[in-house]
This record gives structure tokens, sequence and C-alpha cells, in this order.
């Protein structure tokens, strides 16, 4: 039974990615840390925060969607960072393909929610 936008497995699971782009960032180079690594940090964030505003001020099954749907923009905006992560040198081809494959399954996860949330 869910009682809470915590109770939701998607949002557990962005959450703790969150935490781990977060602790990534810090070790990028000093200049990227205010700027890619900002960012990164921010659309990782942004993912478990949209999940929990949306449950929170759902008025409405379409309205929570809608929250839902901007969640998967802050996910595929984080797979796009990561890429320049990569491609800068700043993470490696592997962190890049672990972390790609746990974004694609968030996102996957947000759209099966949002197709099925009634």
């Amino acid at each position: 039974m869910i009682q809470s936008y915590e109770d939701l497995e998607v949002y557990q699971k962005a959450y703790k990615l969150a935490l781990e782009m977060h602790q990534i960032t810090l070790k990028f180079p000093e200049h990227e840390r205010y700027e890619l690594g900002s960012q990164l940090r921010r659309a990782s964030k942004s993912i478990s925060l949209t999940i929990g505003e949306g449950y929170g001020k759902r008025a409405s099954a379409s309205e929570f969607k809608r929250f839902l749907s901007m969640a998967i923009g802050s996910c595929d905006e984080v797979k796009i960072i990561l890429s320049f992560a990569k491609d800068l040198g700043y993470i490696t081809e592997e962190q890049h393909e672990i972390y790609r494959q746990d974004y694609d399954i968030v996102g996957k996860m947000l759209f099966r929610l949002q197709k099925n949330w009634r």
C-alpha cells in the first residue's frame, strides 16, 4: 500500500542515485564542480524532488502524471550530462555505462508509473 511518495520504488531509486551523483561530482575538477557538477547534482535531485512534489500536490491522477513527465525529462537530462562527464574524462566509461543503465531503469519505472497511475 502506498502511503507516501517515499513508498514508491522509483522515488527510492532516484533518491539513492542522486546521492551517488552528488558524491561523484565532488571529484570533478574544481572549475567543473560549479558548472557541470552543479547541473548534474540539480538534475539528479530534481527527479525525486519532482516525484515528491507531484505526489504531495496531486489534485488528480492527471496532475501527478504531469509531474512524472517532468521527472522523466530530468532523467534524460542526467543521462546527457553523464555523457558530457565521460567525454570530458571526469568519469570512466564503466561508470558512465553503469549510471546510464541505472537512469534508463528509472526512466522506464517513471514511464510505467505514469501510464498506470489512477
